[in-house]
């Protein structure tokens, strides 16, 4: 039986598509004099956010960018000065990135009537969370406990030490009765590290990387195929199950022994 779930936020629970963190690492590359492609920005999301600008920057296409501008591969001093902009930039635009997505609080409401326990682990730092936490609770999402890469010593996705400091704070009586909740191939990672039931959320996702209006502009065939790719994805990636929305979750969870 669940005991607990745990939520990643960004895509998952708050910011639909999770656009946040890809506008900031966008603008901060290009400020730099190299541009990512959509693909690049997004592939390592879920990570520390420091961890993910280490990750693009290693990438080969653009480490050889980098190189062909600067006379050198990039370099611990790099990752350094593009975070000081990076973070700096989504500090001034995450309020605008924290809204609850749908079906959230209702699915939350149907866990919590069971006794479920809602946890939750991010790859943004305190200083974030103190902006986007405020503003989903205004919203009508509050997890019983949220905590950062900041909160385990800076070891975020995969490490499972975030959802280990969950189980603990919420007094779960074992990995086998939690579950994680997520929208990018790093929370995957992150639960089955963890040894806890692991889920990833389609509809909203930054695997998808559409705007609720993009995506509800697509045909239901479009949406289909979007939902197949992305899912296709996170099974790879050792998912134990996928669900299309929150509206999933409740009934899903309540199958799981």
């Amino acid at each position: 039986m669940i005991e607990a779930v745990i939520f990643d936020w960004a895509g998952t629970t708050v910011d639909y598509g999770c656009f946040a963190p890809v506008q900031a690492f966008q603008e901060v590359f290009k400020s730099f004099g190299v541009v990512p492609t959509m693909e690049e920005t997004r592939k390592p999301m879920g990570l520390l956010k420091r961890d993910h600008i280490r990750t693009m920057l290693h990438m080969d296409r653009i480490a050889e960018e980098w190189k062909a501008r600067y006379g050198a591969m990039p370099a611990e001093k790099d990752v350094d000065a593009l975070y000081a902009v990076f973070e700096e930039k989504l500090l001034s635009i995450l309020h605008n990135f924290a809204q609850v997505k749908p079906g959230v609080l209702d699915a939350v409401a149907a866990l919590r009537a069971t006794g479920v326990k809602i946890g939750s682990t991010t790859g943004y730092t305190d200083k974030m969370m103190d902006i986007v936490v405020p503003i989903a609770k205004q919203n009508g999402y509050a997890p019983d406990y949220w905590i950062s890469p900041d909160g385990t010593g800076g070891f975020g996705r995969p490490y499972p030490y975030m959802i280990f400091r969950n189980l603990e704070k919420l007094g779960v009586s074992s990995v086998q009765a939690a579950a994680k909740v997520g929208d990018t191939v790093s929370d995957i990672k992150e639960g089955k590290c963890a040894g806890v039931y692991t889920i990833g959320v389609l509809e909203g996702s930054s695997q998808i990387g559409l705007s609720q209006e993009e995506y509800e502009a697509l045909t239901p065939a479009q949406q289909n195929e979007a939902c197949a790719k992305a899912a296709e994805v996170f099974r790879t990636a050792g998912a134990d199950a996928v669900i299309r929305n929150m509206a999933e979750l409740p009934a899903l969870l309540r199958q799981v022994k």
